[in-house]
Protein backbone atom coordinates (compact mmCIF):
# COMPACT_ATOMS: atom_id res chain seq x y z
CA UNK A 1 0.00 0.00 0.00
CA UNK A 2 1.26 3.42 -1.33
CA UNK A 3 1.81 5.94 1.89
CA UNK A 4 -0.73 8.35 1.86
CA UNK A 5 0.40 12.14 0.54
CA UNK A 6 1.09 14.55 3.04
CA UNK A 7 -1.79 17.30 3.49
CA UNK A 8 -1.25 20.59 2.26
CA UNK A 9 -2.42 22.37 5.24
CA UNK A 10 -2.24 22.18 8.81
CA UNK A 11 -4.41 22.75 11.93
CA UNK A 12 -2.86 25.94 13.39
CA UNK A 13 -6.23 27.47 15.45
CA UNK A 14 -9.02 26.12 16.26
CA UNK A 15 -12.58 28.42 15.64
CA UNK A 16 -12.71 28.78 20.06
CA UNK A 17 -8.81 30.03 19.88
CA UNK A 18 -9.65 32.20 17.11
CA UNK A 19 -12.79 33.78 18.65
CA UNK A 20 -10.72 34.51 22.18
CA UNK A 21 -8.06 36.08 19.68
CA UNK A 22 -10.29 38.51 17.97
CA UNK A 23 -12.42 39.15 20.63
CA UNK A 24 -9.56 40.26 23.46
CA UNK A 25 -7.96 42.47 19.88
CA UNK A 26 -11.52 44.01 19.57
CA UNK A 27 -11.35 44.90 23.44
CA UNK A 28 -7.99 45.93 23.31
CA UNK A 29 -8.73 48.12 20.05
CA UNK A 30 -11.25 49.86 21.39
CA UNK A 31 -9.37 50.64 24.96
CA UNK A 32 -6.13 51.73 23.22
CA UNK A 33 -8.36 54.30 20.85
CA UNK A 34 -10.34 55.94 23.31
CA UNK A 35 -7.60 56.21 25.90
CA UNK A 36 -5.91 57.97 23.45
CA UNK A 37 -9.01 60.15 22.83
CA UNK A 38 -9.02 60.73 26.25
CA UNK A 39 -5.59 61.74 27.10
CA UNK A 40 -4.28 63.73 24.14
CA UNK A 41 -5.51 67.11 23.95
CA UNK A 42 -5.41 67.46 20.06
CA UNK A 43 -7.69 64.23 20.10
CA UNK A 44 -10.18 65.17 22.57
CA UNK A 45 -11.31 68.32 20.98
CA UNK A 46 -12.73 66.49 18.50
CA UNK A 47 -14.88 64.64 20.56
CA UNK A 48 -18.04 66.22 21.72
CA UNK A 49 -19.50 63.70 24.63
CA UNK A 50 -16.19 62.95 26.36
CA UNK A 51 -18.33 61.34 29.35
CA UNK A 52 -19.52 58.51 26.81
CA UNK A 53 -15.44 57.75 25.34
CA UNK A 54 -14.99 57.18 29.48
CA UNK A 55 -17.23 54.50 29.68
CA UNK A 56 -16.63 52.71 27.18
CA UNK A 57 -12.64 52.77 27.87
CA UNK A 58 -13.63 51.35 31.27
CA UNK A 59 -16.23 49.02 30.84
CA UNK A 60 -14.01 47.30 27.46
CA UNK A 61 -11.06 48.00 29.99
CA UNK A 62 -13.22 45.59 32.36
CA UNK A 63 -14.59 43.04 29.57
CA UNK A 64 -10.88 42.60 28.47
CA UNK A 65 -9.79 39.27 30.66
CA UNK A 66 -13.28 38.02 29.76
CA UNK A 67 -12.68 36.64 26.61
CA UNK A 68 -9.69 34.30 27.61
CA UNK A 69 -11.65 33.27 30.75
CA UNK A 70 -14.87 32.09 28.40
CA UNK A 71 -11.88 29.95 26.27
CA UNK A 72 -10.58 28.32 29.38
CA UNK A 73 -14.19 26.07 28.98
CA UNK A 74 -12.07 24.97 25.53
CA UNK A 75 -9.16 22.29 25.83
CA UNK A 76 -7.22 24.06 22.64
CA UNK A 77 -7.41 27.13 24.59
CA UNK A 78 -6.01 25.49 27.76
CA UNK A 79 -3.16 23.88 25.90
CA UNK A 80 -2.01 26.65 23.71
CA UNK A 81 -1.61 28.68 26.82
CA UNK A 82 0.34 25.93 28.82
CA UNK A 83 2.73 26.02 25.40
CA UNK A 84 2.78 29.31 26.01
CA UNK A 85 3.74 29.51 29.35
CA UNK A 86 6.17 27.06 29.43
CA UNK A 87 9.64 27.85 28.20
CA UNK A 88 12.44 25.10 26.11
CA UNK A 89 16.12 24.64 25.64
CA UNK A 90 15.17 25.16 21.87
CA UNK A 91 13.08 28.78 22.90
CA UNK A 92 16.78 30.43 24.65
CA UNK A 93 18.65 28.72 21.90
CA UNK A 94 15.78 30.80 19.33
CA UNK A 95 16.26 34.07 21.59
CA UNK A 96 19.62 34.22 21.19
CA UNK A 97 20.19 33.52 17.41
CA UNK A 98 17.00 36.07 16.96
CA UNK A 99 19.11 39.04 18.51
CA UNK A 100 22.57 37.89 16.44
CA UNK A 101 20.63 37.27 12.75
CA UNK A 102 16.83 38.47 12.91
CA UNK A 103 13.91 36.30 13.06
CA UNK A 104 13.86 34.67 10.09
CA UNK A 105 17.11 32.86 10.78
CA UNK A 106 16.20 32.26 14.27
CA UNK A 107 15.73 28.22 13.99
CA UNK A 108 13.55 25.88 15.06
CA UNK A 109 10.77 26.51 17.01
CA UNK A 110 7.54 24.64 18.82
CA UNK A 111 3.34 25.99 17.97
CA UNK A 112 5.00 29.61 19.50
CA UNK A 113 8.17 30.77 19.11
CA UNK A 114 9.92 32.19 21.83
CA UNK A 115 9.15 36.11 21.15
CA UNK A 116 5.90 35.25 21.09
CA UNK A 117 6.18 33.47 24.33
CA UNK A 118 7.16 36.86 25.69
CA UNK A 119 5.04 38.90 24.09
CA UNK A 120 2.15 37.30 25.74
CA UNK A 121 3.88 37.00 28.97
CA UNK A 122 4.09 40.90 28.77
CA UNK A 123 0.62 41.58 27.09
CA UNK A 124 -0.63 38.93 29.90
CA UNK A 125 1.11 41.05 33.33
CA UNK A 126 0.57 44.37 31.72
CA UNK A 127 -3.29 43.79 31.27
CA UNK A 128 -3.62 42.46 34.83
CA UNK A 129 -1.91 45.85 35.99
CA UNK A 130 -4.06 47.71 33.81
CA UNK A 131 -7.50 45.87 35.30
CA UNK A 132 -6.26 46.78 38.52
CA UNK A 133 -5.19 50.17 38.48
CA UNK A 134 -8.58 51.20 36.05
CA UNK A 135 -10.49 49.77 38.83
CA UNK A 136 -8.83 52.22 41.36
CA UNK A 137 -9.21 54.87 39.64
CA UNK A 138 -13.15 54.13 38.42
CA UNK A 139 -14.12 53.76 42.09
CA UNK A 140 -11.60 56.48 44.11
CA UNK A 141 -13.33 56.41 47.14
CA UNK A 142 -12.18 53.04 47.57
CA UNK A 143 -8.77 53.92 47.88
CA UNK A 144 -6.12 56.77 49.58
CA UNK A 145 -4.73 59.44 47.81
CA UNK A 146 -1.26 57.78 47.44
CA UNK A 147 -2.89 54.50 46.22
CA UNK A 148 -5.00 57.00 43.41
CA UNK A 149 -1.73 58.79 42.75
CA UNK A 150 0.40 55.70 42.23
CA UNK A 151 -2.60 54.16 40.08
CA UNK A 152 -2.64 56.86 37.95
CA UNK A 153 1.06 56.70 36.95
CA UNK A 154 1.04 53.15 36.56
CA UNK A 155 -1.93 53.23 34.17
CA UNK A 156 -0.99 56.04 31.94
CA UNK A 157 2.52 54.23 31.71
CA UNK A 158 1.57 50.42 31.29
CA UNK A 159 -1.32 52.01 28.54
CA UNK A 160 1.91 53.22 26.66
CA UNK A 161 3.89 49.59 27.11
CA UNK A 162 0.71 48.16 25.90
CA UNK A 163 0.39 50.37 22.51
CA UNK A 164 4.26 50.03 21.73
CA UNK A 165 3.44 45.74 22.30
CA UNK A 166 0.48 45.89 20.38
CA UNK A 167 1.91 48.18 17.30
CA UNK A 168 5.10 45.99 17.29
CA UNK A 169 2.49 42.67 17.16
CA UNK A 170 0.61 43.70 14.23
CA UNK A 171 3.77 44.91 12.16
CA UNK A 172 5.15 41.76 12.48
CA UNK A 173 1.57 40.38 11.55
CA UNK A 174 1.29 42.37 8.52
CA UNK A 175 5.17 41.02 7.67
CA UNK A 176 3.17 37.40 7.51
CA UNK A 177 0.05 36.45 5.25
CA UNK A 178 0.32 33.19 6.19
CA UNK A 179 0.76 33.81 10.06
CA UNK A 180 -2.55 35.95 9.27
CA UNK A 181 -4.54 33.43 7.38
CA UNK A 182 -3.85 31.44 10.14
CA UNK A 183 -5.79 33.23 12.72
CA UNK A 184 -8.37 34.00 10.11
CA UNK A 185 -9.14 30.68 8.96
CA UNK A 186 -7.20 28.42 11.21
CA UNK A 187 -4.67 26.83 8.90
CA UNK A 188 -1.49 27.26 7.28
CA UNK A 189 0.37 26.06 4.62
CA UNK A 190 2.61 22.74 5.84
CA UNK A 191 5.59 24.35 3.92
CA UNK A 192 5.05 27.57 6.16
CA UNK A 193 4.97 25.40 9.09
CA UNK A 194 7.96 23.19 8.62
CA UNK A 195 10.02 26.53 8.34
CA UNK A 196 8.62 28.82 10.84
CA UNK A 197 7.37 26.51 13.30
CA UNK A 198 9.24 23.26 12.45
CA UNK A 199 8.73 21.26 15.48
CA UNK A 200 5.32 22.02 15.63
CA UNK A 201 4.94 21.00 12.46
CA UNK A 202 7.00 17.64 13.44
CA UNK A 203 4.61 17.00 15.97
CA UNK A 204 1.59 17.30 13.95
CA UNK A 205 2.90 14.67 11.81
CA UNK A 206 3.60 12.72 15.05
CA UNK A 207 0.16 13.08 16.06
CA UNK A 208 -1.27 12.40 12.34
CA UNK A 209 1.03 9.08 12.18
CA UNK A 210 -0.81 7.69 15.37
Amino acid sequence: MSPRPEAQFVERFTRAERWVHRTTATLMTTALVTAAFLYLPLLAELVGRRRLVETVHEWTGVLLPVPLAVGLFFRAVRTDLRRLNRFGPHDKGWIRRAMRHGTGEAGPAGKFNAGQKVYAALIAGATLVMVGTGLVLWFPYLASGEVRTGSTFAHDWFALVIGVLVLGHVRMAKQDPEARRGMRTGKVSRRWARREHALWEYETKENAAR
